[in-house]
Parts: structure tokens; sequence; C-alpha cells
């Protein structure tokens, strides 16, 4: 079976790992989807993720996140760019998600970071996710 959006097909699991309390979730991994991973982790929304080697493409294990009342860490997530639609945005462009309580994931030429550190480094991209 193709798939046609890998990314899109990620969010979904997590979100769908999340709301089963499950505290892992195996995806089909790739260098995008690790550099998600490194991203959410670094802001706080997964406990960790690892790489497992195997004889295809790998897998990527993630570790979700939950609070004390068991409530996921991630209270929304959605894919942007699609591929019937890409959005892109110039540096100066990048607007916070929900005031900063959310991120946004770019895929720039600097790499894949945050609406945060973009507006920083004045560099724009792909939005390829939202999260809150």
């Amino acid at each position: 079976m193709t798939m046609n959006d890998p990314i899109a097909d990620m969010l979904t699991r997590i979100r769908n790992a999340g709301k089963a309390k499950f505290n892992s979730v195996d995806i089909p991994g790739s260098m995008l989807k690790i550099e998600l991973a490194k991203v959410l982790k670094d802001e706080g929304f997964i406990k960790n993720y690892k790489f497992i080697k195997d004889s295809k493409q790998g897998i990527l294990r993630i570790y979700l996140k939950y609070d004390e009342s068991q409530s996921n860490a991630i209270y929304g997530i959605e894919r942007v760019s699609k591929l019937s639609r890409r959005v892109y945005v110039k540096g100066r462009d990048v607007k916070p998600v929900l005031n900063g309580m959310g991120i946004s994931i770019l895929s720039t030429s600097k790499g894949v970071m945050t609406d945060r550190k973009a507006r920083h480094e004045n560099v724009g991209g792909e939005i390829l996710c939202k999260v809150w």
C-alpha cells in the first residue's frame, strides 16, 4: 500500500495514540519525521523518540507525554501544507499559533524549525503543521 502523505500519517498516528492513552506509537521512519520528532521533543510535546533500524526503512518510536491527570500534552495537531495545497511563508510573515501557546513547524532552507526560531532567524519556508 502506498502512502500519499507520510507527514499527515505521522500526525494522525500521534493524535490517535494520544486519544487512546498509549505510551508510545510506532511510525515508519524517515529523516523528515525524525526532525519533526526532534522539534516536538525540544518543545516539550513528547517525552522522547527512538529510531529503530530494521531491514526496510526503519521505525520511529515516539513516547507520548501525559500530565498527572493523564491528559495528553498535545491538545491539537494539524497538517497545514498538504499535497494539494502547499503553504509557504516569508520570514517576516510567520505568525504565532494561539498567541504563542502553540507552535508551527516549518521546513526551511536551514532545516526543520519552529515558528519562533524562524522569526528570530528571519527565514521562511513551508509550514508543515501546527501543534498546541
